[in-house]
């Protein structure tokens, strides 16, 4: 029997992964959608979110995809009036905001998924395997993209809370946190802010344990999105965002697309709530918040969609 399950906030990321995932998804159905201008053919769609929560107690999880700024009043509201919580990454705007909801929902005995879709990604689970017995010696990441492209005026990407260029290096962060065999923590960073934002637009990261990171949201063209990690017995690569696995330079399995990403999300969604778990990991978004700690702010150009 399938839960039902509403999508609060329907933007890009909604339509474009959500809502394909939830369509052909054996454990949920889409039964209501709550948004101040999105919906979705043939769902029943809400603009307030007290009037979903009390007009369908049948729904019984909710899975939120706005902003994370917002979203802690969303995921609170849910948990108190009984529903099951799903955040988009990253979870909430601050870490404390999360640690609440967190200790709302065990309180209430409900789960709470803080998601992360880049580990769901089909090379890292192979990736991890096979760093789990291996000294890394030295690693990197190259995580470049086009903001205009990913986030087309969408100006709250550089508003606080936001994140800036954090959005897409959160999801190598999550990828990272996930395939090395032991923690690492941030040392440095230099975080480079357009004169006309709020947050920044590119980040180079120096971790312990040899561990760097480039984050840049200004890359046209090709888009780069890989982790390179050498170690005692060899250097393993994940190419396209997790999803393309290299060993010793030679192809080692995944695949050249994102699209299993969401639906396993939703899996492991269900997994929890039959089980009656949580499950909520802050490691990425540890990094970020250090890393906004920590950072030398760097002015650099105007930037402008």
């Amino acid at each position: 029997m399938s839960l039902n399950v509403a999508l609060v906030g329907i933007g890009k990321i909604a339509l474009d992964q959500h809502v394909p995932a939830l369509k052909a998804s054996p454990d949920f159905t889409l039964a209501a959608t709550v948004s101040r201008k999105g919906s979705v053919e043939g769902v029943p769609a809400f603009t307030d979110f007290a009037t979903f929560l009390e007009s369908r107690p049948d729904v019984t999880v909710v899975s939120l995809c706005m902003p994370p700024a917002p979203r802690y009043d969303y995921a609170e509201a849910a948990l108190l009036a009984g529903r099951h919580v799903m955040l988009e990454k990253p979870p909430g705007a601050t870490l404390s905001e999360v640690h609440a909801l967190e200790a709302l929902a065990k309180s209430k005995g409900l789960t709470l998924y803080a998601t992360w879709h880049s580990r769901m990604a089909h090379a890292v689970a192979p990736a991890k395997a096979w760093l789990k017995d291996k000294a890394v010696q030295v690693a990197h990441i190259t995580w470049r993209e086009d903001v205009r492209k990913w986030h087309p005026g969408q100006d709250w990407v550089f508003e606080p809370g936001g994140m800036g260029v954090f959005d897409p290096g959160i999801n190598a962060l999550s990828i990272l946190t996930e395939i090395l065999p032991a923690p690492v923590h941030l040392k440095k960073a230099r975080l480079e802010f357009p004169a006309n934002r709020q947050t920044p637009i590119a980040a180079q990261l120096t971790f312990s344990g040899n561990v760097t990171a480039d984050f840049d949201w200004r890359q046209e063209g090709p888009q780069t999105w890989d982790i390179e990690v050498q170690t005692s017995q060899g250097h393993l690569a994940l190419r396209m965002g997790g999803n393309v696995l290299e060993l010793n330079g030679k192809p080692s399995g995944g695949e050249n697309t994102i699209m299993g990403e969401y639906p396993a999300l939703y899996a492991r969604m269900a997994q929890l709530v039959k089980t009656g778990s949580s499950e909520v990991d802050l490691s990425p978004m540890t990094h970020v918040a250090d890393a906004l700690t920590l950072g030398e702010r760097v002015a650099v150009e105007d930037f402008h969609f």
